[in-house]
């Protein structure tokens, strides 16, 4: 039993290992790809359009390919307050980032996403009212200050670049935090979901697209005296970038259905590292010695984030296991029932009129409800009154 699961955590463990490596390589390259599109193509919502058809396009053969299972149907008041805002999200995100990387260079566009953690701690104050540790405060800040340095230093600033980053930044951060929740409130196939934001994201930005792009399209002569192989070329990158869109996409929801919310985020930090790299040795955009320093430490930031994040959850599993192994400790000492004197036990094993006068213990963490129940009736934690469920009891106790 133990070699099995040590071979199942090894198989996981590379698994996870191939993915990060394949998103990281199709992420790199795709932002590459997308800045020489807008370069000589700046038209970001035409892009973010292919994107979004890309996903309904190739998603589905896939899907019926790998057979993946059709999931229950989803209660319509759920769909409109989680599943249509989601794919609002997905949109508003693919426009944001896309306008972002046209304006200004990729790896100062990733620069300015590398301050998710901050409107992550922000947004989690607001909406779950979660509080952080001091170190998790703290580790913010080289975050900030490496996305000061950055800025003040940037040779290509431009304003809506940053405030489209900005934009696309926090989107993504809400996206990461509901699509986490949607998949474990519906049960739904990873990508089901993906299949489903895709195809609506595509009718909410098609009505946007005709009125932006579409109508620029017929309209500006420039766009016409073009020769065909530039529509040619311009239409292989858009296929190749709808492409890697979709194939990231498919892989980082993959990611986030097995791993957990921390471990997401280092891999998308070391993800950020590898793009911003990438796009400095191939586009060769102008940068500064300090402009590099300021991308490194609000990268370093991010990992301390990161890791200052853990140690509170750390600490925080310590802090609810100690109350429930005590809580716990003194119901098993009043199952100690043979050693009481009240009274002959039963053939059971236990006495029932000392039964009825034990307090009502109950711990939330523990999932354990000591109500008195009556024979036949299952309390919240499965109690019934039985000695073997007794056992079961000091078991789990022991463990």
């Amino acid at each position: 039993m133990v070699d099995r699961e040590k071979t199942e955590l090894y198989r996981q463990a590379v698994r996870i290992v191939f993915l990060c490596s394949v998103w990281f390589t199709i992420s790199s390259g795709g932002n590459v790809i997308n800045k020489l599109l807008l370069n000589e193509f700046p038209y970001p919502i035409t892009v973010s359009m292919m994107h979004v058809l890309s996903v309904c396009l190739y998603l589905g053969p896939i899907m019926r390919m790998w057979r993946v299972p059709l999931h229950k149907p989803v209660a319509s008041s759920y769909y409109m307050k989680m599943i249509v805002p989601l794919a609002v999200g997905k949109f508003w995100a693919s426009v944001s980032a896309h306008v972002s990387i046209w304006k200004v260079p990729v790896s100062y566009a990733h620069t300015v996403k590398a301050t998710m953690p901050i409107f992550t701690v922000i947004l989690a104050r607001l909406i779950t009212k979660e509080k952080q540790t001091t170190k998790v405060y703290f580790s913010l800040m080289p975050i900030v200050l490496g996305v000061l340095v950055a800025t003040v230093t940037e040779l290509s600033f431009d304003l809506i670049g940053l405030l489209s980053a900005l934009s696309a930044t926090i989107t993504f951060a809400l996206q990461n935090i509901f699509s986490k929740k949607a998949l474990k409130e519906t049960g739904m196939h990873h990508l089901r979901l993906l299949h489903v934001l895709g195809k609506l994201a595509t009718l909410f930005l098609l009505p946007i697209w005709i009125l932006m792009d579409g109508s620029r399209f017929l309209t500006e002569e420039s766009l016409s005296d073009k020769e065909q192989w530039f529509w040619v070329r311009i239409l292989g990158l858009l296929v190749t970038s709808g492409f890697c869109n979709f194939a990231q996409n498919i892989v980082a929801f993959t990611v986030i259905s097995i791993v957990s919310p921390l471990s997401y985020s280092v891999a998308n930090a070391t993800k950020r590292i590898l793009v911003i790299t990438v796009s400095l040795i191939t586009l060769k955009n102008p940068v500064t010695s300090t402009n590099v320093l300021g991308m490194l430490v609000a990268i370093v930031g991010v990992l301390a984030y990161n890791k200052a994040k853990y140690d509170q959850r750390q600490e925080e599993k310590k802090t609810t296991l100690l109350p429930t192994i005590h809580k716990n400790t003194l119901v098993h000492n009043h199952f100690q029932l043979e050693s009481q004197p009240n009274g002959p036990t039963s053939a059971s094993g236990y006495n029932p009129a000392y039964l009825n006068n034990l307090p009502n213990f109950s711990s939330s963490s523990s999932g354990f409800t000591g109500n008195r129940s009556t024979p036949g009736t299952t309390s919240t934690s499965g109690y019934v009154g039985s000695p073997s469920v007794m056992s079961q009891t000091r078991t789990y106790m022991d463990v």
